[in-house]
């Protein structure tokens, strides 16, 4: 990378627009960046850094828009630089504020990146190529070109000697932090992570597989249960060992005893089978004999109950006969039965019909009865035509009070709209004077709002000429210390100087040598040399005394300068703020900006009194037009409130006439309806009632003959004997069974087999019975067996299995585990075999480490005059803790090596300089060997005595022999002296500013 130009706008503290021509800067290879502290010498790298990777070194995104610049300049840096033989142009641009086009305020102006490439087409002519707008796409070819991160840039490129000489001294932690950030072995890191885990994934699957095991062993165990006995010990999880094979040859053993006991219960079962097969024969033959002497016994029971019965089997017969004979003049009886409740019907009816009746109607015969009805019948239909009347009058009554109702809200609405009509004149007259008032406290406002920003920078001007009145006071005294002190060390150096002088003889004497002339008289002989006087002041106290009399004048000059430079302040400051005392100035601005508040709280009110003066018109022409509307709708509403009331009248002397003493027209005339139909009624009855008479003459007569014929004297004899077919089927079913019964029981008593049985003794089923019971529970109880043998043979037959299945993906899994565990060892140190405990990411550091030493040790032999050389070394840390990115120094001088922590600072600075510069060359060769023409050097130079500097710097020069460029920043006088190619960067108030000098300092 070989930097051009950089160009900076508006960026940290450079207000304008500046441009630093590397090409010229860098013409001799080594170039100085110096200026005062706080000027801006990092924000140069920083700038090249943003241009390079859309980000400033660190976290300073809040500094890069500069305080100094105009609003409408934008902050902006442009790069020319050369990135693997390619030619390039980035401009940048960050997000800030900006000011609107078009109107007042600010808008967000929003990131932009062009990156452009120096072309030179066929006829030699070159020119800028636009190459990309994206901000990614830009990152991503420049990231490519330099084959580094921003991190690996800003340590490779700017080597920071504060940084690196942290890495000399830091611990292993420190060291693996920047080295890592540096070489990007996160990739190693990512591989242990990824081995412990896949080492606690195994292990995870194992203790899963061995937990199957141990629960399939535990079910094994359950189903044995105690019944089965081996010689082989189950598995337990204090011995993985038993988790494999053995668990297999218990598991085996319990299956073989399961099976052998299965075979024996089997026999058993069989066994018992036969038994219950012969206890089931005898049980039922005893209960075959014990039904046929309980079946002989009941018969006889039964036979012999049936003859008690035979008397009321005779009176059946004769009830069945006499009902038989009734049933022949049946219908006569019912027809005459029928007649008579016809008859007492219909004269329960009449009797009915004529309570019913009115008073006056209940003696009519039916005919008379029938005429009445047709009398009130005609009277109803009269009434049934004014039953509409009574719906028109409720109509017309709900219009007028419907109607009133209207009045009386017409009458309010225009009553309303004359009260607000009459008040409001008054109303808009308080509103304009509040309107009125309000704009005057806008204009007391806006003339209290100017007397308090001026009274604001007198404060401001008071509180900065009270602050310097107070420091000259302090700068008076320190003047007069400072002049008592020069007066007091010139007394005492002229006293120094007068004694020197007068014992100058002692001094020149004591310089005398045998045959060595006198310097004052020549001659080579002394024979009575002066002597020093006690006290005698040397040379050495001469230039002492001077020396701090030079440093008291100096002060006292610094003092009455600063002094001088304080009054010149307080008086500027007293010009603007004037001589009112601070606290009276407060005051002043206290009471302005209660004022202003009273003021602005007033002047507030003045859009409301506007928008209430444009309510109050709004509010005029609503109340206008509504009473305008009520006074019209109310002459409307009285000329048919009049008309109403006269029809209403009218209909109700009508209707009342009609309705009687009833409350509706058609109350009456339902009234009446309902007494037609009773009349109606009651004749019907009395007619019905003569008929039903003549009916139960006849049919009575009739049955009478008809029963005498039968042999019965009455027709109640005939009809008591009468029997309902129901009644008559059971008396001839009850007759029937009794027949079939007495036969049945006979024929029983008859059978030969049950007489035969009733002659042998009687039988003991119970005991059969029991035998039977005792020879079942056994057979039950030895198929239970078998069903629990089978069970468990099947289950320990299934769990074997399972067992084998588990042990098989166990033990690859065991296997598994062993090589996990053994490569997340050693990647992380913790292997006994390992020959120290260093990680992977740290055995990677440690071999870069190595390289930076050795590019290191180059530059640090030439600094250190050949003193000096660092090694790595694997120790282990404190404690027995993982490391291998040791350092250490060894000293020529002495021939051991020692810590580098016990360096002096400028043996720390060399040392760091030379690992820096180590560092830049393994990162450069690591990013692909592109090539980094310019290096960044910041500051360390001031810890070096000048032989050291001097050694330095050729070191420095040799970089420049490899056509590099090397920029140093720092403030050591010296380098000024030396390098001729310098960048000043000077502060001021209104923004820094660059300048390339090209002549070495005086």
């Amino acid at each position: 990378m070989r930097l051009h130009s950089l160009r900076l706008q508006a960026f940290g503290p450079f207000a304008g627009t500046h441009t630093i021509d590397f090409d010229a800067l860098s013409a001799d290879g080594l170039f100085l960046l110096h200026g005062d502290t706080g000027a801006g010498k990092s924000t140069v790298f920083a700038a090249l850094c943003f241009a390079l990777y859309g980000r400033p070194p660190g976290d300073r995104e809040l500094l890069l828009r500069s305080h100094h610049a105009p609003a409408g300049l934008l902050t902006e840096v442009t790069l020319e630089a050369t990135l693997a033989g390619r030619r390039l142009r980035i401009h940048r641009i960050p997000a800030q504020k900006r000011p609107k086009r078009s109107g007042q305020g600010e808008t967000d102006q929003k990131p932009e990146t062009r990156l452009s490439q120096w072309a030179v087409d066929a006829d030699g002519q070159g020119r800028w190529e636009a190459s990309s707008t994206s901000h990614q796409e830009a990152a991503a070819e420049i990231t490519g070109l330099l084959g580094m991160s921003r991190d690996q840039f800003c340590q490779v490129v700017l080597l920071p000697q504060n940084e690196f000489t942290k890495f000399l001294r830091a611990d292993a932690h420190g060291r693996r932090e920047l080295l890592g950030r540096l070489f990007r072995t996160h990739r190693f890191a990512f591989t242990e992570r990824w081995l412990n885990d896949h080492s606690r994934t195994t292990e995870k699957n194992l203790d899963a597989a061995r937990a199957d095991v141990l629960r399939l062993a535990e079910r094994i165990h359950q189903a044995a249960g105690d019944g089965l006995a081996t010689q082989h010990a189950a598995p337990t999880p204090d011995d993985p060992h038993t988790l494999t094979q053995p668990a297999r040859t218990w598991a085996q053993d319990l299956l073989r005893a399961g099976r052998a006991h299965h075979t024996e219960t089997l026999q058993q079962a069989l066994t018992a089978k036969e038994n219950l097969a012969a206890q089931q024969i005898l049980e039922a033959a005893a209960r075959e004999l014990h039904q046929q002497q309980t079946s002989h016994a009941v018969a006889r029971r039964q036979l012999d109950l049936l003859q008690e019965q035979a008397l009321h089997q005779q009176t059946l017969d004769e009830r069945r006969e006499k009902a038989r004979r009734a049933q022949q003049v049946a219908p006569l009886l019912h027809a005459a039965t029928t007649a008579a409740a016809d008859h007492a019907r219909a004269r329960s009816a009449e009797r009915t019909a004529r309570d019913h009746l009115p008073a006056e109607h209940t003696d009519l015969d039916a005919d008379r009865l029938a005429d009445t009805e047709q009398c009130v019948r005609a009277e109803a239909a009269v009434l049934t035509a004014l039953i509409p009347q009574e719906d028109t009058l409720r109509r017309l009554t709900a219009d007028c009070e419907r109607i009133d109702t209207e009045r009386q809200d017409f009458t309010a609405q225009q009553r309303m709209a004359q009260d607000w009509l009459e008040e409001e004149p008054a109303r808009r007259r308080a509103l304009e004077a509040r309107r009125e008032a309000a704009r005057q406290a806008e204009d007391d406002a806006r003339r209290h709002q100017t007397g308090l920003d001026t009274l604001t920078g007198r404060i401001t001007a008071a509180e900065r000429r009270d602050a310097l009145l107070t420091k000259i006071t302090e700068a008076v005294r320190q003047l007069e210390d400072a002049t008592a002190d020069t007066r007091r060390t010139g007394e005492a150096y002229l006293g120094i100087r007068r004694r020197r002088t007068e014992g100058m003889a002692a001094e020149l004497a004591a310089a005398l040598t045998d045959d060595t002339p006198c310097p004052v008289c020549g001659s080579p002989t002394h024979p009575d040399p002066a002597a020093p006087k006690e006290g005698q002041p040397t040379r050495d106290d001469e230039d002492l005394a001077e020396a701090f009399h030079e440093r008291a004048k100096a002060a006292q000059e610094a003092a009455s300068t600063a002094l001088q430079q304080l009054r010149e302040q307080a008086a500027a400051a007293t010009g603007e703020a004037g001589d009112t005392p601070l606290a009276d100035l407060q005051a002043q601005r206290k009471t302005l900006a209660a004022e202003l508040t009273d003021a602005l709280e007033s002047a507030a009110d003045q859009g409301a009194a506007q928008e209430q003066l444009l309510a109050l018109d709004t509010e005029h022409t609503t109340m206008t037009r509504q009473h305008s509307t009520a006074t019209a709708g109310l002459s409307a509403r009285n000329a048919s409130y009049d008309t109403l009331t006269r029809q209403i009248t009218e209909l109700t002397a009508k209707l009342t006439a009609a309705r009687g003493t009833h409350p509706t027209v058609a109350a009456h005339t339902g009234e009446l309806t309902r007494t037609a139909g009773r009349l109606k009624e009651a004749a019907e009855a009395s007619h019905a009632l003569a008929a039903a008479a003549g009916v139960l003459g006849d049919r009575t007569g009739q049955a009478t003959l008809a029963a005498q014929g039968q042999g019965f004297d009455t027709l109640d004899l005939a009809q008591q004997a009468l029997l309902s077919d129901k009644d008559l089927r059971a008396v001839e079913d009850e007759i029937t069974k009794w027949r079939e019964a007495r036969a049945a029981q006979t024929a029983v008593l008859d059978n030969p087999a049950l007489q035969q049985a009733a002659a042998q003794p009687p039988a003991d089923p119970d005991t059969a019975t029991a035998a039977r019971a005792a020879a079942d529970d056994q057979h039950a109880a030895a198929s239970a067996a078998v069903s629990a043998a089978r069970t468990r043979t099947e289950e320990l037959t299934a769990l074997a299995a399972a067992l084998d299945a588990t042990v098989a993906r166990l033990e690859p899994l065991e296997h598994a585990h062993r090589t996990a565990r053994h490569l997340a060892e050693l990647v992380t140190g913790n292997s006994p075999s390992a020959r120290v405990r260093m990680q992977l990411e740290a055995y990677v550091l440690a071999a870069r480490l190595e390289e930076v030493v050795t590019a290191a040790n180059t530059r640090l032999h030439i600094m250190s005059e050949g003193r000096y050389t660092l090694a790595h070394c694997d120790d282990q840390a404190a404690r027995g803790a993982r490391s291998g990115l040791g350092l250490e120094i060894t000293d020529a001088w002495t021939g051991r090596p020692r810590k580098t922590d016990t360096l002096s600072g400028g043996e720390s600075f060399f040392a760091s300089l030379a690992l820096a510069l180590g560092l830049a060359d393994v990162v450069t060769h690591e990013a692909g060997n592109n090539p980094l023409d310019t290096l960044f050097i910041d500051e360390g130079f001031g810890t070096l005595d000048e032989d050291t500097l001097h050694t330095v710097l050729d070191v420095l020069d040799s970089l420049r022999a490899h056509d590099r460029t090397v920029g140093v920043i720092s403030h050591v006088a010296e380098l000024r002296r030396r390098i001729t190619h310098r960048l000043h960067v000077r502060k001021n108030p209104t923004g820094s500013t660059l300048t390339h000098l090209t002549e070495a300092a005086e």
